[in-house]
């Protein structure tokens, strides 16, 4: 599985959404331009000492995504979308598409894939959820489905 973040902005939601591609095994895509260095202290802050594990793909712009990876499904994940997350099918390689934090996916990109966007439920006048909940709860409704393929998934039990 994959997460792409276009243009992400935070340093401390893509250290973040890095933890969650480190537990889950998930590879994340950043898509330029980003908001930030990827040396960013921020950055490394969230992502704690986990980076070692994450496989990190960055690309000059989301065509370069789409030509690198024509055969995955593509989920492109916005507030605007009429269907909700946990009604999508995932599939072991989906890719998870985020948009930046004050704008969203481009307007371009969903009016072109608009069969293939989701959302997550919120009441009405909630505005939109932090970039990095919003990737784990999309990226664990899709292990969900797909059984929590490669993940442990039961405790090693209390210590003694």
């Amino acid at each position: 599985m994959h997460i792409v973040l276009i243009e992400p902005e935070i340093p401390g939601n893509t250290g973040n959404i890095a933890r969650l591609c480190a537990a889950t095994g998930i590879e994340l895509h950043l898509v330029k331009p980003l908001g930030f260095s990827i040396d960013d202290k921020h950055l490394k802050r969230a992502g704690l000492d986990y980076w070692d594990m994450v496989k990190v793909h960055v690309h000059e712009n989301f065509q370069e995504v789409l030509d690198k990876y024509p055969e995955n499904n593509f989920h492109y994940c916005t507030t605007k979308a009429p269907r909700a997350h946990s009604e999508a099918t995932f599939q072991l390689d989906d890719m998870l598409v985020f948009g930046k934090e004050t704008a969203g996916i481009p307007e371009s990109i969903l009016k072109a894939n608009w069969e293939k966007c989701i959302r997550i439920p919120m009441i009405e006048g909630a505005r939109s959820l932090n970039l990095s909940n919003s990737a784990a709860i999309v990226a664990y409704e899709a292990m969900r489905q797909l059984d929590y393929v490669n993940l442990q998934q039961v405790g090693p039990g209390p210590r003694t």
